[in-house]
């Protein structure tokens, strides 16, 4: 292999699958989806006694492929539930481990991503790493603000997508994305809005609860003084409250799926609510990217709508034609998390950026 050329195993780890890719430099030589047995993964009382079992079934994926592992420059993995930290490529260490296997912030199956890859790399001597995790925190301190002395607001969005996407942008248009004003929306089961100035979001909702649009499955920002209402009605648990906020809110809660190509079938059809309820949605994007702009005094390059739902021609005119005038509205549908994590590792492998050291300087939030 040439010397100027890094071969790199990215993992990324879902609830009941693992994808893996090689990338030699930034070009993809083998994706795959291991799909894991619901049996075998229930098995294990907890997510993290899961790392064994998929380190050794990525390990026999790839021997399978034929990829000689002793030709790996470094390993990248997801980033899980970690501490508030800022953007960037990190280097999988001691501090990070522990506070994967004990879930700092949480359990997730991202969280084994860190793990396995710092398994993988320790046994080739070659360096592990994770890129922008959910967890990054750029927020300025003004937009930490609630109005809520009890509750501060936090910052948990698509950071891996948003970022790679924005630079990317920013590549086409000839600029440094660390130069740009940029507002960046991922829509996708969740939906999270991104006001990227210079190369730091300084604000965004919370995509995973409690705030923003609403999305295929999560019901955003609702009345605080009626939510505290149906809490104490005596008609629901905790769980349930969360459920239908998280899981069943948005397209599921009004219209019993977060399936959008369903709904744009159904409007198709003539069916006046589910586009009653998909037009409010692309409003409730609309309204936020509006209020991003805010932030941003108007003075914004490029507005970027990405994720799965910007495969929708009619969710993403109807969006654009709300806010094209405050910019250019630029289309990158879809996601791709491989060659997001390929990109972060290879911009710290090429010395285009330097290695961040976790936790780095944390965040006063907490998760």
């Amino acid at each position: 292999m040439p010397e100027n050329e890094y071969r790199i195993l990215i993992i990324n780890p879902g609830s009941t699958s693992t994808k893996i890719g090689i990338f030699d430099n930034d070009i993809s030589i083998l994706e795959k989806t291991i799909r894991h047995d619901t049996e075998i993964i229930n098995s294990f009382a907890n997510i993290i006694d899961q790392y064994e079992f998929r380190k050794n079934t990525i390990l026999e994926t790839l021997d399978y492929e034929g990829i000689n592992i002793s030709k790996l420059k470094a390993v990248c993995g997801r980033g899980g539930l970690l501490r508030p930290i800022e953007g960037g490529t990190y280097a999988v260490n001691e501090q990070m481990l522990a506070d994967l296997r004990t879930g700092y912030s949480g359990q997730h199956a991202s969280n084994l991503g860190g793990i396995i890859a710092f398994e993988i790399a320790s046994a080739l001597n070659i360096p592990a790493y994770i890129v922008d995790p959910v967890v990054v925190d750029e927020l300025d301190p003004i937009a930490r603000i609630s109005g809520f002395p009890l509750i501060e607001r936090k910052s948990i969005f698509h950071a891996l997508n948003q970022k790679a996407v924005a630079r990317r942008v920013a590549k086409e248009l000839g600029k440094d994305y660390n130069a740009l004003n940029l507002i960046v929306v991922h829509m996708g089961g969740g939906i999270t809005v991104g006001v990227h100035k210079q190369g730091r979001v300084v604000e965004v909702n919370n995509g995973l609860h409690g705030e923003g649009p609403y999305s295929p499955e999560r019901a955003g920002t609702v009345p605080g003084g009626d939510l505290v209402a149906l809490c104490f009605s005596g008609e629901y648990y905790r769980e349930e409250i969360m459920k239908m906020l998280v899981g069943q809110g948005g397209l599921v809660g009004y219209l019993g799926t977060n399936d959008a190509v369903k709904v744009e079938e159904r409007i198709a059809a003539g069916d006046i609510e589910a586009k009653l309820i998909y037009d409010a949605m692309a409003y409730q994007v609309a309204k936020e990217v509006g209020a991003a702009s805010a932030v941003l005094s108007g003075k914004v390059e490029a507005i970027i709508l990405t994720g799965g739902l910007a495969y929708g021609r009619d969710f993403v005119t109807a969006i654009s034609n709300r806010i094209n005038w405050i910019a250019d509205v630029i289309i990158q549908p879809g996601e791709d998390e491989l060659q997001a994590l390929a990109e972060g590792a290879l911009r710290v492998l090429r010395g285009e950026e330097k290695v961040k050291i976790y936790p780095g300087n944390l965040k006063k939030a907490k998760i």
